[in-house]
């Protein structure tokens, strides 16, 4: 009989770990067919009352849903907001209905574009920190998610092209 020496066995189980801890760090969360990918806040300056939320589904499904609402822990209440630009002017307003997710595709709610408006913030933002939220989707129903809160810039992965901020894009295929 071979017996493991006991820096081996425990070098063995802390990798065994590791292969199960893995899909926790990536930030996804998954409900029905959809992927919903890094959802992030900004930080906020002490006293600030509204923030905004980031995130992107994927819908691997072969018919559309909808993003139709959303709850924040950190926040009153959640609103989702599209702003655009015309003729130099920025708008913003609130989607009532909420945000169509067609099959195949990729929705990004990021900076400049489609976003989610945290609304009464109970406390600042710190970078580094996260919050519990959740997602309600039409068809697909509602999804727990935690939103990392990431530095002004926010994250590197999350900036929308210049000009496509809020489009939507096929999505990748497996």
């Amino acid at each position: 009989m071979f017996a493991f020496p006991f820096a081996a066995r425990a070098a063995h189980i802390a990798a065994v770990l590791a292969l199960f801890a893995a899909p926790a760090a990536a930030h996804e969360f998954k409900v029905g067919p959809l992927d919903i990918a890094h959802p992030w806040a900004r930080m906020t300056p002490a006293g600030a009352q509204v923030g905004g939320g980031y995130l992107t589904v994927t819908n691997h499904g072969t018919a559309p849903d909808r993003l139709t609402g959303a709850t924040a822990e950190v926040a009153e209440r959640v609103e989702i907001h599209e702003m655009a630009v015309k003729d130099g002017i920025m708008t913003m307003r609130m989607l009532t209905d909420g945000v169509e997710v067609p099959p195949g595709a990729t929705v990004a709610l990021a900076p400049g574009g489609l976003h989610m408006m945290l609304l009464g913030l109970k406390r600042p933002l710190v970078q580094g920190q996260r919050f519990k939220g959740t997602l309600s989707f039409a068809q697909a129903g509602t999804v727990a998610v935690e939103f990392a809160i990431e530095g002004m810039a926010g994250p590197k992965e999350a900036a929308a092209p210049a000009g496509h901020e809020g489009h939507t894009m096929p999505a990748p295929s497996n």
